[in-house]
């Protein structure tokens, strides 16, 4: 349940407490992180952390619901933009390529969390497994466009050049890892155009 400082609007206490845990989880791991270095660093109660969450679980669905409803914004800003799919395709691969190359990226936040909740029926997992469905039909949508059917083989492959790139991203020279990345998917772009030929 959030409580609000007015309605329609997460206090500041909730704020604090998700932002704080947000840097926590994705810079050290969800469970490298306990509860009373968030409460310390957010700067409030036990009592108010329960109030907003009431269980570390909670803060690590809301933590994983935050970051989905980014992706979410990008694509959706990306589709908005009105370009052709191939383009929008590469509006989305260009910001994915930007957030690898900050400098505080670790990898995929989902990605990150799944290995820690390996269990398929924690909610934590099904979270991840519920956001990367969604963005394996947001991409299956958009390289419909560009090829009729079947666009989900492209697509998967689309996810999986994703999920290479954010994998490297933290290991290896972003620059390099992005070059590669976006050189995948316009040949990707590419192959799929021309199957429909």
């Amino acid at each position: 349940m959030e409580h609000s400082d007015s309605p329609g609007r997460p206090s500041a206490a909730r704020s604090r407490l998700l932002g704080t845990a947000t840097r926590l989880f994705y810079a050290e791991g969800i469970h490298s992180v306990g509860v009373d270095r968030i409460v310390a660093e957010a700067q409030v109660t036990r009592a108010t952390l329960y109030r907003h969450f009431p269980g570390k679980e909670d803060l690590v669905l809301a933590y994983l619901a935050d970051a989905d409803r980014a992706v979410r914004g990008l694509v959706d800003g990306a589709v908005a933009g009105g370009s052709p799919a191939a383009d929008t395709v590469r509006v989305i691969s260009r910001a994915i390529a930007h957030g690898i190359r900050t400098a505080d990226f670790r990898g995929c936040a989902f990605l990150n969390a799944v290995a820690e909740y390996p269990d398929p029926r924690h909610p934590v997992h099904q979270a991840v497994v519920e956001h990367r469905q969604w963005f394996l039909e947001a991409m299956t949508e958009l390289l419909s466009r560009v090829r009729k059917t079947p666009a989900e083989p492209a697509a998967r492959h689309f996810v999986m050049l994703r999920d290479g790139a954010m994998a490297a991203g933290c290991l290896h020279d972003p620059e390099l890892v992005c070059e590669t990345f976006l050189r995948g998917v316009d040949g990707l772009l590419q192959a799929h155009a021309q199957e429909q030929s």
